[in-house]
C-alpha cells in the first residue's frame, strides 16, 4: 500500500493510496489512533471513490459512529482504463440506449464481469488496510448500491471479514448464486417505481439473499430518489452490528 495526497478538514482526515495500480481513499478521524472498525463504499455507476455522494457518505460514517470509511475505483471508473472485456456490454448498451430498450439485463452480465475483477481488489484493499493500526481487522460494514451491489454481492458472500451490508437497487439472476452465499446481517434498499431495476428484480434479490436477519426498505420514486433518512438508518444499522 503507497499513501498519497492527505488532506484534514473539520476533524476528518482523507488519503489517497493504492494497491497495486488500484487507486482508493480512507477516511478517519484526524488524529485516529487506536483500532476502529472499517466501513467499506462501493460506488455507483457513473461515479468513482471521491465522488460527493460518496464522500458524503464516508464523512457522515467518521464523524457520527467513529468508524474508518475506504473506497475503491472499480475497474473502468475513475480513471482506470476500461478493460476489453466491457467492450462488447458497452456497445450493447448503447445500441439499447438508442432503441430506448431496457438496460437491466446488460448492465447485470456486465456487472458480473466487473465483479470478476473488482472482488479481489476489494480483498487485497482489505487485507492492506487491516494492517494498519489504526483499523480494526473486523468485522468489517459494506455499503453498495446499483454498481456497488452488483460488485457488493459477490464481495459480502466471498469476504468473510464483512459483518454486515446494505445492499439493493439491483437484483438478476447473475447475482442469486453469491446472494444465497450470503449469511451476515443485510439491508437491502428498493426503489418501488425504477425503471432501470424493476421492482420484481429487487424483491428477488432480497428472497435470494441466504442471511438470517435481513431487512428491505422500499421508498417510493426511481433508481437515484432513495431519500436522505436511509443514510441515518445505515448509520444506525452500522452501530448496530459493528459497533456492540
Amino acid at each position: 500500500m503507497r499513501f498519497g495526497e492527505e488532506t484534514t478538514s473539520e476533524g476528518v482526515t482523507e488519503r489517497l493510496f493504492t494497491v497495486g495500480d488500484v487507486p482508493g481513499v480512507v477516511w478517519a478521524a484526524a488524529g485516529a489512533a487506536g483500532p476502529r472498525p472499517l466501513v467499506l463504499i462501493g460506488h455507483g455507476g457513473g461515479a468513482h471513490k471521491t465522488a460527493p455522494a460518496v464522500t458524503a457518505r464516508a464523512r457522515r460514517y467518521v464523524t457520527r459512529l467513529g468508524v474508518a470509511v475506504a473506497a475503491i475505483d472499480a475497474p473502468g471508473w475513475g480513471g482506470r482504463q476500461v478493460p476489453v472485456s466491457y467492450e462488447p456490454f458497452n456497445a450493447e448498451i448503447e445500441e439499447l440506449t438508442a432503441a430506448g430498450k431496457p438496460l437491466l439485463d446488460v448492465y447485470a452480465r456486465r456487472g458480473a464481469v466487473i465483479a470478476d475483477l473488482a472482488v479481489p481488489e476489494w480483498q487485497a484493499t482489505i487485507d492492506a488496510l487491516t494492517a494498519l493500526d489504526w483499523i480494526g481487522s473486523g468485522p468489517l460494514g459494506y455499503f453498495g448500491v446499483s454498481l456497488g451491489s452488483s460488485i457488493g454481492v459477490p464481495l459480502v458472500a466471498a469476504e468473510p471479514r464483512i459483518g454486515a451490508a446494505v445492499l439493493g437497487l439491483m437484483g438478476h439472476e447473475t447475482l442469486a448464486a453469491h446472494a444465497a452465499r450470503i449469511t451476515v446481517p443485510v439491508q437491502v434498499l428498493l426503489q418501488w417505481d425504477d425503471v432501470i431495476v424493476p421492482r420484481d428484480y429487487g424483491l428477488a434479490l432480497f428472497d435470494a439473499i441466504g442471511s438470517a436477519e435481513k431487512t428491505l426498505h422500499v421508498n417510493p420514486g426511481g433508481h437515484g430518489a432513495t431519500p436522505e433518512f436511509e443514510i441515518e438508518d445505515s448509520e444506525r444499522f452500522f452501530a448496530r452490528h459493528l459497533l456492540a
